[in-house]
């Protein structure tokens, strides 16, 4: 009798041990109770008490409050800022990955090291580097609290590791012969690369994009002292939401938030269709 039959006979199928094909086992049933209520306690039901307490003058109010001429502003700042950075991030952040798997230099471990920092960092200690080095004393001649290009800086130094980190591991284990067997027919760098690399990346960077948007999005503890909080001008939307809450106007500030979660849903929603759609064409 082959291996194959003794293993078939010595393990019961699941209609043999009286389950269906897909039940979860007690162990299994257990383990995804706990993930679920575990998950409700920590942001589904944070999240359901933000968008009621947003909803509470009813949609009116909630139309007014996040259409009032401050709340837009900050809300479009921020919103074009994370944008901006994301986009940044899709571009250098592959391009060190592609750097620190592809390349040896002397140092390449310390900057393995740089890159990780934003991640351990508290972010009011990089906001307070920052006005440090750019600001009105810093070493550098260069003043940028209350600017806008400040704002931008702090988002792209908290938001730095997310498309590196994403897109290294597939750099690591993409398959060489297949960019060694395109230039050996006659593909150029620039082809190679477009017609072998890119597609294999692209879902990564679209992951780690979609990361940094989100981070971006919520940042409060670099951004609140290189941009010196000016109305109009560079107040981010969780410093207005900390002002509303200040003010004793919580409904504002949950009306702020909810439409910012609305517009983070919907970007890595966006992002998570293109990414999928791009790995199956891959």
């Amino acid at each position: 009798m082959s291996l194959v039959a003794q293993v078939d006979r010595a393990t019961p199928s699941a209609f043999a041990r009286g389950r269906r094909p897909g039940e979860l086992t007690g162990g299994a049933s257990l383990g995804l109770g706990i993930g679920v209520l575990w998950l409700s306690l920590l942001v589904l039901l944070p999240i359901a008490v933000i968008v009621s307490t947003a909803f509470e003058d009813g949609l009116a109010g909630f139309w007014d409050a996040v259409t009032d001429a401050e709340a837009l502003s900050a809300i479009r700042f921020t919103v074009g800022a994370a944008l901006l950075v994301t986009a940044v991030n899709a571009v250098v952040g592959t391009l060190i990955a592609w750097v620190l798997v592809r390349d040896q230099f002397p140092g390449k471990r310390v900057l393995e090291v740089v890159i990780d920092i934003p991640f351990a960092l508290p972010t009011i200690v990089a906001g307070l580097v920052l006005i440090t080095l750019y600001g009105p004393s810093g070493p550098f001649g260069i003043n940028l609290v209350g600017t806008r290009a400040g704002v931008v800086l702090a988002l792209l130094f908290v938001t730095l590791p997310f498309v590196v980190r994403s897109v290294q591991p597939v750099l690591i284990d993409a398959d060489r012969e297949v960019e060694q067997a395109a230039a050996s027919l006659g593909a150029s760098g620039f082809t190679t690369f477009r017609r072998v690399i890119l597609p294999t990346v692209t879902p990564a960077v679209l992951s780690g994009a979609a990361l940094s948007f989100a981070r971006a999005l919520g940042e409060f503890g670099s951004v609140i002292l290189i941009s010196a909080n000016l109305i109009g001008q560079t107040q981010v939307s969780s410093s207005y939401i900390l002002k509303m809450i200040e003010s004793q106007e919580p409904v504002a500030a949950a009306a702020v938030a909810t439409l910012l979660l609305a517009v983070a849903v919907v970007v890595l929603v966006v992002l998570d269709v293109v990414q999928r759609r791009t790995a199956r064409r891959g």
